[in-house]
């Protein structure tokens, strides 16, 4: 498991930007303002990596009748339901 987000106010991220810097580059930092998240800092390596992962729409037409047929019947699991508050933000 990852090691949680380091969280730090911007005046102290502006004063020791190389630290924070370093840091980044084995974990995220989130630099606050009002005590709030406003960006993330992340390395290069893992930005890359994110925008890889970017998902492309499919509409019904690229998908075979087999695979519509298994998603009609296909049900979440009774442990998806921790998740509904989510959908609801």
């Amino acid at each position: 498991m990852r090691d949680p987000m380091l969280k730090i106010p911007a005046g102290e991220f502006q004063r020791n930007i190389g630290r924070y810097q370093d840091m980044a580059l084995t974990q995220p930092v989130a630099v606050t303002r009002n005590g709030r998240e406003r960006t993330v800092l992340i390395s290069a390596d893992e930005y890359q990596r994110l925008k890889r992962r970017d998902r492309q729409a499919l509409t019904l037409s690229d998908f075979t009748e087999a695979d519509v047929a298994a998603l009609e019947t296909t049900r979440a699991p009774e442990s998806s339901k921790a998740f509904d508050q989510e959908l609801q933000q």
